[in-house]
């Protein structure tokens, strides 16, 4: 339920998270100064041959951004109703291309390798009496919880669009946000079962 993780041994399941947790970071800031199209359909370009490495089942995980086209569309549309139609072509292709690069991480990685990576940034909080490990937990769940989100409400366009033939509304927010709170409830359990991050760790060793 938490994990979109998809079993393999390619050279992305190779990497250490932490290297791949970097190169999202870095990437994320070089997109700032670089905001010309042709960087941007280069680095969505790029990010698409990274899934097509992992083969068709990669390339079936770019399904993940399908939710997300109806929220594109209004940026691009708002950027032409401002008269610059070429910044709202670079809008949406950056943003696509982040979310599918987050996703890439997401799949190819470890719960538990994105938790030991993270952690070390947050033992100064071991001060404050706050365990870096239940910290490095919340933030895996947040990176996990990005496409397993996508994925659901993707599921609910599909089963309004059986029903109405329309692709989106707003009526859909509330099953959605009933969905995420389930899911919620399901992962609480879960950690508590185990004794929280503890205990995940716990059940990693074991």
């Amino acid at each position: 339920m938490i994990s979109l993780y998809m079993a393999g041994n390619s050279w992305a399941h190779r990497l250490p998270a932490r290297l791949k947790l970097i190169f999202l970071f870095v990437l994320s800031l070089l997109i700032i100064p670089f905001n010309t199209l042709w960087f941007s359909a280069l680095l969505l370009a790029f990010v698409v041959a990274l899934y097509a490495t992992l083969g068709k089942q990669g390339l079936d995980k770019l399904k993940v951004v399908r939710p997300l086209l109806w929220m594109m569309g209004i940026i691009f549309l708002v950027h032409v109703f401002l008269g610059d139609i070429e910044q709202g072509i670079i809008a949406v292709l950056r943003l696509l291309a982040m979310v599918l690069l987050a996703n890439f991480i997401s799949i190819t990685t470890h719960m538990e390798a994105l938790m030991d990576a993270v952690e070390p940034l947050f033992k100064p909080l071991r001060v404050f009496g706050i365990s870096p490990r239940r910290v490095s937990l919340a933030v895996a769940l947040v990176i996990r919880f990005v496409p397993v989100l996508l994925a659901v409400y993707a599921s609910l366009q599909e089963a309004y669009k059986a029903r109405t033939a329309h692709a989106n509304s707003w009526r859909l927010l509330a099953p959605f946000a009933l969905h995420a709170i389930k899911m919620t409830d399901h992962v609480a359990e879960a950690l508590t079962a185990r004794g929280g991050a503890d205990g995940f760790d716990d059940h990693k060793r074991s």
